[in-house]
């Protein structure tokens, strides 16, 4: 089978599908690889590299059977019966699922990976995650005007910065460990009660706040969203905490919903001077209140950024991972070099998102009626 691989076309996207070093892996899947033009370029890659480990660089790979891609391309590029496997953001830009299926390709969403035992190595979710909280930490390091670690100097000792991070997903515990290796002293909160042990792990505080609530964690691992009041509750209790911080770092995300607002404005300008928020919730409404997407925002000397797809900032890496990830996949969706269409597959099933002209997935039904 011929799998085709195009270059991305969305603005600021550096990743690429696959990489020189994952080609022997796609070979014995027995697929004949087709990579687009300069699809690696922006990532590191060239297309000798890709040729050199046996893949066909060419202007068009739109006769494929099998598209992987980060991101869908544009739909008037598809045609009828070819299968597509990339990322789609399906809650989020539902209308995008709608037009591949009238473009009559059959979808697989990667962000409906489950979280099983069987579907780690799969987990596009949880790889770019960790990106993003390394680098929002970088990001926070390196527009604050203070060190992160403790330092003796002859000149004095310097005390190292607070860091709070707020959302101890991934993201969140890949930021704890960031921070916590650059020397910074870390606190962090979630609203799930289980994710304490691991915030302590890492070696950073867990603050606890009493929201007047259970565990509020969903079957699929993600945080569920507050209600207003506890939303207004939990903004109030941490203000302390964030004002006394030097950096913030927000995770917050709810798939598919506005992201929850956990900094309000007056507490932003309650924060000292030289502090810095980075929001990584920016792109999904904020979890801070005068943060904006893909700017950098002065509030009274406090520094909110605002960043716009973090993997993206560091593709060679972001590619390294993804591409694992999709062969991963590729290893369900394959058998014998050919498509296994199991709806009944509980991976599969759970990441067809359209098929025969149709929306197939449910929860993406039910966002295009909103």
């Amino acid at each position: 089978m011929h799998v085709g691989i195009p270059k991305a076309t969305r603005s600021g996207e550096t990743r690429v599908a696959t990489v020189p070093d994952s080609l022997a892996k796609l070979k014995r899947l027995e697929l004949d690889v087709h990579i687009e033009t300069g699809a690696g370029l922006a990532s590191g890659f060239d297309d000798d590299a890709f040729r050199g480990k046996g893949a066909e660089v060419q202007d068009s790979i739109t006769d494929c059977d099998l598209l992987i891609a980060v991101h869908p391309p544009a739909p008037e590029t598809l045609r009828k019966g070819q299968v597509l496997v990339s990322m789609m953001d399906p809650l989020g830009d539902p209308a995008g699922v709608q037009a591949l299926a009238d473009s009559g390709v059959t979808a697989y969403a990667l962000e409906f990976v489950p979280r099983i035992s069987r579907a780690q190595t799969m987990d596009v979710l949880s790889s770019m995650a960790n990106i993003a909280g390394y680098k929002a930490v970088l990001m926070a390091a390196a527009r604050s005007p203070k060190l992160f670690p403790l330092m003796m100097t002859a000149a004095g000792t310097v005390r190292p910065s607070k860091v709070f991070v707020l959302g101890a997903g991934v993201a969140g515990l890949q930021a704890i460990a960031t921070a916590r290796r650059l020397g910074a002293v870390v606190e962090a909160y979630d609203i799930r009660s289980d994710t304490k042990e691991q915030v302590e792990s890492l070696g950073a505080r867990f603050v606890e706040f009493d929201l007047g609530i259970g565990d509020m964690q969903d079957s699929g691992g993600y945080a569920q969203e507050l209600t207003d009041e506890q939303k207004a509750l939990q903004a109030k209790l941490m203000a302390q905490v964030i004002q006394a911080a030097d950096a913030v770092i927000t995770t917050a995300q709810v798939p598919g919903r506005r992201a929850p607002l956990l900094i309000p404005e007056d507490v932003v300008r309650g924060m000292k001077k030289g502090a810095v928020v980075v929001d990584m919730a920016a792109e999904s409404g904020g979890n801070c209140a005068l943060s904006k997407p893909g700017e950098e925002v002065d509030v009274n000397g406090v520094t909110l950024l605002g960043p716009r797809n973090i993997p993206a900032t560091l593709g060679a890496t972001s590619s390294q991972l993804y591409a694992a990830n999709l062969i991963a996949f590729l290893g369900e969706l394959l058998k014998d070099g050919q498509i296994n269409a199991d709806a009944d597959d509980e991976i599969l099933g759970a990441c067809l998102v359209c098929k025969d002209g149709q929306v197939t997935n449910e929860r993406v039904l039910e966002a295009l009626q909103r």
